[in-house]
């Protein structure tokens, strides 16, 4: 059953798309994260003291977050079988975000396209952290790129993987999972204690989802006729350089397969800070490579549910 409610959960979101409200349940994801922070985050405690506070909102969050959502699904399954297909897909949808990813993309790439590079780097500051406001043409489209790459992994395949493993709870617990990351797994001076468990167990959780997309990117690179070939050699060359232990794999995938160098220097609250480089700069990084890249995070998608439904229907069959 997972694997259709994985396949509604994609369909949802490429003909519906990610509503804004605050009702969404990531956004109360956040809301319930940042009100635990007031109460366990204390500036003057040792770093002992902040690490154990992190500790207690990991595991605070993740357990109120999967019975939340197991207390949904157990609902649903009491009212009808439909309701459980439906609503679980639903709720699905809100843990991935494809079609919200390929919308930023090409409003960037729009406007880098048009000229309007005020509004270029006013809207890729929405998707990164770093400082955006003296990007050039090339830099803009570097960071849109590497940021639609490194969410293919925790904003599609994760939760689509945890989702077909343990159901929706387990979907919605890895998006919790990801969502603390966010907000609190960052190496300064005031989460570099406090989310420090945050940003660990998100790197366990993407760990095998990010190497299946590398795969898969190197299969949609073929598929597409881009230089899979290139997005093999660049995953096993760089993949290991990135300063995640899963991010790389999307990104260096994606920088082979389009025959372009992302990484480099990057501003953050003014301070240069170096990343190291993923691909070789075979072509100059050009607006159209954000299409490409959306492009190829489609079919990554498409594939990771195809390879889901094939691995069902083998099993079903052979029953």
């Amino acid at each position: 059953m997972t694997e259709y409610l994985a396949l509604g959960a994609v369909v949802i979101d490429r003909v519906v798309g990610d509503p804004r409200t605050s009702l969404h349940p990531v956004v109360m994801i956040g809301n319930f994260i940042a009100w635990l922070e007031r109460w366990l985050l204390n500036a003057n405690h040792s770093p002992v003291c902040k690490n154990l506070a992190g500790t207690v909102l990991v595991a605070v969050v993740i357990s109120v977050v999967y019975a939340v959502a197991w207390l949904i699904m157990a609902a649903l399954a009491s009212i009808h079988p439909w309701a459980v297909y439906i609503g679980g897909a639903v709720l699905l949808s809100f843990a991935i975000s494809p079609r919200s990813l390929a919308e930023a993309g090409r409003e960037i790439a729009g406007y880098l396209d048009t000229g309007n590079m005020e509004q270029a780097r006013y809207k890729v500051g929405w998707i990164v952290g770093r400082d955006t406001a003296n990007l050039d043409t090339a830099e803009v489209t570097r960071a849109t790129v590497e940021t639609v790459a490194e969410n293919i992994v925790d904003g599609i395949i994760s939760p689509l993987f945890y989702g077909l493993i343990g159901g929706v709870p387990l979907a919605c617990l890895y998006r919790a999972v990801n969502t603390m990351d966010s907000m609190v797994g960052y190496k300064n001076e005031k989460y570099r204690d406090f989310g420090m468990i945050a940003a660990r167990v998100d790197d366990v959780f993407n760990y095998i989802p990010a190497r299946i997309t590398g795969i898969l990117i190197i299969i949609a690179a073929a598929l597409l006729r881009h230089d899979a070939n290139g997005a093999w050699q660049a995953i096993k060359r760089d993949a290991a350089k990135h300063p995640s232990p899963n991010s790389g794999f999307a990104e260096a995938g994606v920088a082979g397969a389009l025959g372009v160098r992302l990484g480099g220097l990057n501003y953050y609250g003014g301070v240069a800070s170096l990343r190291a480089h993923m691909g070789e700069a075979k072509n100059e990084l050009q607006p159209v490579h954000i299409e490409q890249t959306i492009q190829i995070m489609y079919l990554v998608t498409t594939l990771f549910i195809a390879g889901a439904l094939s691995v069902k229907w083998v099993l079903l069959s052979s029953v």
